[in-house]
């Protein structure tokens, strides 16, 4: 099945789409040069498809991408982050130690 990711800005969410259905989000907020990732959410009927992870290199890759400093509220992107040190550059570094980075 064919896998998208879209930035849906009436919602403020990036949506994962898998055979195009909608499989789940990221919700975020925007000010200035930064984005906050607030909660992520994959439908039970696609989990362990990877779609998480999946969506969560896409969301970091567009906010590098776009040049934004990223603020991992949420706890998947947070934990996602954790494991992929390669997008850790992507925190503020005075703001890693609050992330647990």
């Amino acid at each position: 099945m064919t896998t998208r990711v879209a930035d849906n800005t009436d919602e403020s969410r990036f949506e994962i789409f898998d055979g195009g259905e909608l499989a789940g989000f990221v919700e975020y907020h925007r000010f200035r040069d930064e984005i906050a990732f607030l909660h992520t959410e994959i439908d039970p009927r696609f989990g362990g498809r990877g779609l998480g992870g999946t969506l969560a290199r896409s969301v970091l890759d567009e906010a590098r991408k776009q040049e934004l400093k990223v603020l991992p509220f949420c706890p998947f992107i947070r934990g996602w982050l954790g494991k992929h040190p390669e997008y850790t550059d992507l925190v503020p570094e005075a703001q890693r130690a609050r992330f647990g980075l």
